[in-house]
């Protein structure tokens, strides 16, 4: 009788440690299945997505830089240099796409830590009214090159604010991808070659390049819009109408005396750094262009003639229709505006003025660049 009460206490405790055994497994489980639940929800979408979303945005992938004045886009906001344009309609498109690439590329980057920013490894460094936006527009439809859409002017007006600063500025790269940034005015700023060669002396250098004449008229042209009370041209080309002296102090001038800003850069970076893109050919030809650069900047010949049809109404090659828009991707309605009567005797002054400076720039880079 003692012995049968033993045996029926013993399995009672059993039984009950049985059941407080699969409870706590049960409350283990559970736990465990609403962890999972909630670390998979917050992990990062995987690489191939990122690299996909950035293979698609060529053409609008910048990351955001002073949020207001790049996503709140106006036509007036655009660099004042070599100015990008567009109509009420590519303006709302742009507007729009560039909400949607932020948005998606600024949530990616939040939730995770794909990419780096890095120091641009190139830098169009000039010319203004040369052809440097279509040139940083072509450029961005390879998926290698990844590129600051406004104008940092850190080399020329915003120095003081420190390399860090600068980086900043600069998009998420992935290995194997390219850091670029441009600003025409470096090429003639005096400070601007030791500064960044300070940065790195192994940056690739691109100068973009066109007939000194025209491309004078083109800038004068363009501020002749901005302020149509401008003097004439050939008021300002000449220090006076007497002595038929250029003057050279004129921004519009002094930019287009492209041997001796090439000299300034010369003293820090090797000629084989620097590329001088023809700005005319640019636009003949701009697939024959694009390999040039392409092949200078060690990266793969993606950007070829199936990319670029030449718009007869604008007289300027565009980008064909790229994916995910309503429309191909054209420079803007300042491009190829017509420029104002300057009296003949003018411009052949002005080209005299000119040759000794283009014959030594031809020899300098080794091209002939046929302004003559």
């Amino acid at each position: 009788m003692g012995c049968w009460t033993t045996s029926f206490n013993f399995g009672h405790l059993k039984s009950h440690s049985k059941v407080s055994f699969y409870f706590t497994m049960i409350l283990i489980f559970t736990y465990l299945f609403y962890c999972l639940t909630g670390y998979s929800d917050s992990m990062p979408s995987p690489l191939y997505v990122h690299q996909s979303f950035k293979s698609k945005i060529f053409s609008k992938e910048e990351k955001k830089v002073q949020a207001d004045a790049r996503w709140n886009i106006t036509a007036r906001e655009l660099p004042e240099s070599d100015q990008l344009e567009f109509d009420a309609k590519d303006l709302e498109d742009e507007k729009r796409q560039r909400a949607l690439d932020y948005n998606l590329y600024n949530n990616l980057s939040v939730s995770n830590n794909y990419g780096t920013k890095e120091f641009p490894q190139a830098i169009i460094i000039g010319v203004k009214k040369g052809g440097t936006r279509a040139l940083l527009e072509f450029l961005r439809v390879h998926p290698d090159v990844r590129a600051v859409g406004a104008e940092p002017h850190f080399f020329d007006r915003f120095y003081d604010k420190g390399l860090q600063w600068y980086r900043n500025l600069m998009p998420r790269t992935l290995d194997g991808q390219l850091t670029m940034e441009k600003t025409p005015s470096y090429f003639i700023t005096r400070e601007a070659p030791h500064r960044v060669f300070s940065m790195s002396r192994l940056t690739k250098l691109i100068v973009v390049v066109r007939d000194p004449v025209t491309r004078a008229v083109s800038d004068y042209t363009q501020t002749l819009t901005k302020n149509p009370g401008l003097p004439t041209f050939q008021n300002l080309v000449f220090k006076n109408s007497t002595s038929g002296l250029i003057d050279t102090s004129w921004s519009a001038v002094r930019i287009g005396i492209y041997a001796k800003h090439l000299e300034n850069w010369l003293r820090y970076f090797p000629l084989s750094q620097l590329l001088f893109v023809s700005g005319e050919r640019l636009v003949t030809d701009p697939a024959g262009e694009m390999g040039r650069v392409q092949d200078f900047l060690g990266l793969k010949r993606v950007v070829t003639n199936k990319h670029f049809y030449f718009n007869q109404t604008k007289g300027f090659p565009c980008l064909k229709k790229p994916e995910g828009s309503s429309r191909p991707r054209c420079l803007g309605k300042t491009k190829g505006r017509s420029h104002p009567h300057i009296p003949p005797e003018v411009l052949h002054r002005l080209r005299e003025f000119y040759r000794p400076f283009n014959l030594k720039f031809y020899q300098m880079t080794g091209q002939d660049f046929g302004w003559d």
